[in-house]
This record gives structure tokens, C-alpha cells and sequence, in this order.
């Protein structure tokens, strides 16, 4: 089955009339002001009307406010939160109390012990996301580059919902399928000419290597 795919850190209305028409389910806005891919709430909204129900609009964000997610969803109107920071099970039960919106829990992910930090938040988080963890030196919980260990979602059982995310790109994306068989998936950092510019190109070989990966074929290994 195919996954759905979110195209995250989107900033212009090329690439995201790309993404929706080569068949995004989801696509993210950044609301971290020290990544490459950060844009004004008010920008954000003017690109997702342009897709509006074709799509799953997501705002992430990293430990946010109230006065943030207040400004955040009165102007974007979106249909998932994405929590990329330390939000404890607490404080994810809160934000959808008062916002009634569904959350996407993200994790970054280097063992087994990070992936175990999942099961507090089942039942609580509406989906999750596994993102690898920071290289040395980078203020950017997620959008590096770089993917983790994907045998430990072996872990998991099928019951967890989740997206893998983590430098995921049209060179690695059938055998991060092929090993996981994940529900969904998140590229954003692959898809990208420089950090924050989002390639129509290479989405477009993306989604031209996710379908061949889902081909039947592929998936029975023939």
C-alpha cells in the first residue's frame, strides 16, 4: 500500500502545487525561526490556500508557546500539529485539549532507547514521526540530512502509527520502504537544490522513486 507522504519546509508556490499534483498527502511549514525553511505564519497561509483540502496542511513547530500556537493556527488553519521538540505527554494532551487539532509527536532517533521514549506518548499523540538525530553541532532538531538505524523500527509493532523522516531522498527512499514498510513518510532536506530551497526536480524524482518502490513487483521482491 502506498504510504502517505508529506513534503515538509515548503516556501514557495511552485513547489507546492508540485508536490500536491505528484500525489503529497501532507505538506509542512516550519515555524522555527533558526532553520532554513522558517516562514512567517501569514506567508504560509497565503501558500497553503492554494492547496487547501487537496492536501493535509501541518505547522511544526518546537516547543512552542500558547501566544505561538495561538498566532500560529488562527492564520495557518492547520490540520496537524507537529511537535518537534521536548513536549512532554503532558503538555501534547494540553495543546490538543485547547486546540482540538490532532498532533504528530516527532522523535529523534540514533537507538533502540530513543525509540523506547515512544510508548508514553501512545494513546496520547495522534501520530508520530522518527526523524534521526542532530549531527554534532546543529541547532536544527530535524531537516539535516541524515537518516538513522531504520531495522530498529522493527521495534514497533503495528499499531503505531508513524512518519519516517530523516535525509530521505530518491537514492535511498526503496530501501528505506523495503526495510520498514512505514505508513508514511516525510522528506524535506533531499528534495533541496540549498539548504530552504525545495528542487521541483528532485521532488519529482521522489515521488517517480516511490512509485517504483510500490510497485507490486518491488514490494514482493521479484
Amino acid at each position: 500500500m502506498k504510504p502517505d507522504i508529506k513534503i515538509c519546509g515548503l516556501k514557495t508556490a511552485e513547489a507546492i502545487d508540485r508536490a500536491v499534483t505528484r500525489g503529497a498527502t501532507h505538506i509542512g511549514f516550519i515555524f522555527f525561526e533558526k532553520s532554513p525553511r522558517y516562514i512567517e505564519p501569514d506567508d504560509a497561509a497565503k501558500l497553503a490556500d492554494r492547496v487547501r483540502g487537496r492536501a493535509k496542511i501541518v505547522a511544526v513547530v518546537v516547543n512552542p508557546t500558547n501566544d505561538d500556537l495561538d498566532e500560529i493556527v488562527v492564520t495557518l488553519r492547520p490540520d496537524i500539529l507537529q511537535l518537534h521538540g521536548d513536549e512532554s505527554p503532558e503538555r501534547v494532551l494540553t495543546i490538543k485539549a485547547v486546540y482540538a487539532l490532532p498532533v504528530m509527536k516527532a522523535f529523534s532517533i540514533r537507538t533502540a532507547d530513543d525509540l523506547k521514549r515512544v510508548e508514553a506518548y501512545i494513546g496520547i499523540a495522534d501520530r508520530f514521526l522518527f526523524d534521526a538525530k542532530p549531527p554534532k553541532g546543529s541547532e536544527l532538531p530535524g531537516g539535516n540530512g541524515v537518516s538513522f538505524d531504520w531495522t530498529l523500527l522493527s521495534w514497533l509493532d503495528g499499531t503505531v502509527d508513524y512518519m519516517l523522516s530523516g535525509g530521505l531522498n530518491k537514492d535511498n527512499i526503496a530501501e528505506a520502504l523495503a526495510i520498514t514498510k512505514a505508513p508514511g513518510l516525510d522528506a524535506s532536506s533531499g528534495l533541496e537544490s540549498a539548504p530552504g530551497v525545495k528542487s521541483v526536480a528532485l521532488i519529482d524524482e521522489f515521488f517517480d522513486a516511490v512509485e517504483q518502490a510500490c510497485r507490486p513487483e518491488m514490494a514482493s521482491g521479484s
